[in-house]
């Protein structure tokens, strides 16, 4: 019988994460699982509550959003422990490539029987910074925008609140040149965006590397180059579904190693899985660089 330590994020979801911990905890200590729940006012307080339950044989449960979960992954990863996910952020889009149900009794079900399965992850390094573990992807540009847009947009309806915040940074984005290495293979782009994805979905369900295998140890790098502002917005619907790779403005590489560095009218912001990492280096200076970490997390899913 497995024992589980649930790391809540009580700010997740507008609120929503305690509410989705109370009937899943309920199922699996009716089933005989030893069952510990802690509320966090955020990811970056987790790190020792995430030693601690490791350390007595726990899987640690994320409850939240993406960026509650990529902190933990990052730390049950160096950990060694099993992490497992119960969605309850804006926008879930880990859970959503691991397939995870969103009915409690099947979470419970799959808590107690699912099978652990090993998954790669992103480390993101700024030049003099420390590595930082990525579960989903990175992302540098009009889409790291949108992503600090999201953030202040709470007085939307969860639904409207990410197409709100791509159409606005879309309206305000101007392009920036990117410089992108991969695997050692030079390439130089006037850009809206570049991605470095490890999972196939960001910004709840964009399928924005729809060829993303979370265990083939390799990443895919989406760049989108310039183009105008009305033509990106007509095109957004498209990556929904991932029909955006064939547009002639997108090229997608895969590689194991890359180094990014950018220039724009202002420092090109970058994020992961929802959360601000920076800004990119200059085109003269060192890269920040993105390694997959093959099989680096063990994930109940």
């Amino acid at each position: 019988m497995r024992a589980f330590t649930f790391l809540v994020n009580p700010a997740s979801g507008g609120g929503a994460a305690p509410d989705a911990v109370v009937p899943v905890a309920r199922l699996l200590r009716e089933a005989g699982a030893t069952v510990d729940v802690t509320y966090s006012p955020g990811p970056k307080a987790m790190g020792a509550l995430v030693d601690v339950a490791i350390a007595r044989g726990d899987v640690v449960v994320s409850v939240g959003g993406d960026g509650m979960l990529s902190s933990l992954a990052g730390s049950v990863s160096v950990a060694g422990g099993t992490l497992a996910v119960l969605p309850a952020g804006r926008g879930n889009d880990f859970a959503r490539m691991l397939g995870l149900p969103e009915d409690p009794a099947a979470q419970a079900r799959l808590l107690l029987e699912g099978a652990v399965r090993r998954v790669d992850l992103i480390s993101w390094t700024l030049p003099g910074g420390a590595p930082r573990l990525v579960a989903g992807s990175v992302y540098s540009g009009v889409d790291a925008r949108a992503s600090e847009i999201v953030d202040g947009a709470h007085w939307l309806p969860k639904k409207a609140q990410y197409p709100y915040a791509a159409l606005r940074s879309l309206a305000t984005y101007q392009p920036g040149r990117f410089r992108v290495s991969v695997d050692g293979v030079e390439h130089e782009y006037s850009a809206a965006t570049v991605v470095v994805a490890n999972s196939a979905y960001y910004g709840k369900g964009m399928k924005i590397a729809p060829a993303a295998v979370l265990d083939d140890g390799l990443l895919d790098i989406v760049v989108i180059e310039a183009a105008s502002k009305l033509e990106l917005m007509r095109s957004l619907p498209t990556v929904y579904d991932g029909a955006h790779v064939t547009r002639p403005e997108v090229t997608v590489l895969t590689g194991r190693r890359v180094e990014l560095r950018g220039r724009g009218r202002t420092p090109i912001p970058v994020g992961g899985d929802g959360e601000p990492l920076g800004a990119l280096p200059g085109l003269d200076g060192p890269p920040a660089v993105a390694e997959v970490r093959p099989g680096a997390l063990a994930v109940i899913a």
